[in-house]
């Protein structure tokens, strides 16, 4: 297990160099000038000019990457925000619990509505309660988080004033951006849930469990369930994943100081370093949850704890072998 964990590991610096190096050179390439927009129109080229060579922006590209990465590689430094002036991993450290507090409310939200309706789905198959949960998982899955937070925001904000329009002071502003974050991958989990309870229901244990005369709660929630959870898990951890990188939208849209809108705003202020950074922290995230979701598997399923346990059995007596045969 822990071979494994270290491997894993070490396959995401692979990928976050590539990520960075992507990032790194689209926002080069992108339209528009950092420093004319620090400078304003009014600058002249020779200040113009006389700011990129002291930023280091006339070096080539593949130099300028070069040396961001030997900063990030040997002291930790992912750069000085272009407009702030200020440390890149100072603003993401002081708004990254937001977003990521912002995804675990959207998936424990997506979650708690997701498994039950999927659950309720499969028991009443081919029912009015059935067709009803897929025809609200459609309309969930269809629309845009942006969508659905402008039309509560005109509703609950405006219309009835229950919750405030934006910030993140407290549990109340919390709400809508859950549920604006959270509605679609509910509407993703309650598919699942549905598709893997109904393969899962089908099983001969499970009618060997109902002949024994076990309450049919406990047939489908320990039985079924339980055998079912690793493809919930599966799904529950990639939309995690999503909302720590997809929250972008629900915090533009609901002024949530998240690393999300730090990346939108850095865009539209071409601050590369910002940019970069942000991309590169969300995806290590992206990698640490999959490897969670990975380990979470062999606590599910004790078939998984074996194969661990059995490949380490193997290599054992695989050495003890060669060392048999050296004597």
């Amino acid at each position: 297990m822990y071979r494994y964990i270290l491997k894993r590991i070490g396959m995401l610096i692979p990928v976050l160099l590539g990520v960075s190096f992507v990032i790194f050179t689209l926002m080069h390439y992108a339209p528009g000038d950092p420093v004319r927009m620090l400078l304003g129109n009014s600058a002249t080229n020779e200040q113009v000019e006389a700011m990129r060579e002291s930023m280091g922006l006339n070096d080539p590209l593949l130099l300028q990457y070069l040396n961001y990465m030997k900063n990030l590689l040997l002291h930790g430094d992912l750069g000085t925000s272009y407009v702030h002036s200020s440390p890149v991993l100072d603003m993401i450290v002081q708004r990254l619990p937001v977003t990521i507090t912002l995804a675990i409310l959207g998936i424990a939200f997506a979650v708690l509505l997701g498994v039950p309706a999927g659950i309720v789905s499969a028991v009443k198959q081919y029912s009015v309660v059935d067709n009803l949960v897929m025809v609200i998982a459609l309309l969930g899955i269809s629309m845009p988080n942006f969508w659905l937070g402008i039309i509560m925001i005109l509703f609950f904000s405006r219309t009835l004033n229950w919750f405030p329009v934006s910030g993140w002071n407290g549990p109340i502003y919390w709400v809508l951006p859950t549920i604006s974050v959270g509605a679609s991958s509910a509407a993703s989990i309650a598919r699942m849930t549905r598709s893997s309870m109904l393969e899962v229901i089908q099983q001969d244990y499970i009618s060997t469990a109902r002949a024994k005369g076990q309450k049919e709660s406990v047939v489908i929630l320990r039985h079924g369930l339980k055998n079912s959870l690793i493809p919930i898990i599966t799904s529950a951890g990639l939309l995690f994943g999503m909302l720590l990188g997809g929250a972008v939208v629900a915090e533009t849209v609901f002024a949530i100081p998240g690393i999300g809108k730090l990346m939108v705003d850095a865009i539209n202020q071409r601050d590369y370093p910002i940019v970069t950074g942000t991309a590169i922290i969300i995806a290590a995230m992206l990698g640490l949850v999959n490897l969670m979701v990975d380990i979470s598997y062999a606590f599910v399923d004790p078939r998984i704890k074996s194969q661990y346990r059995s490949g380490k059995k193997k290599k054992k007596s695989a050495e003890e072998e060669g060392a048999d045969k050296d004597e």
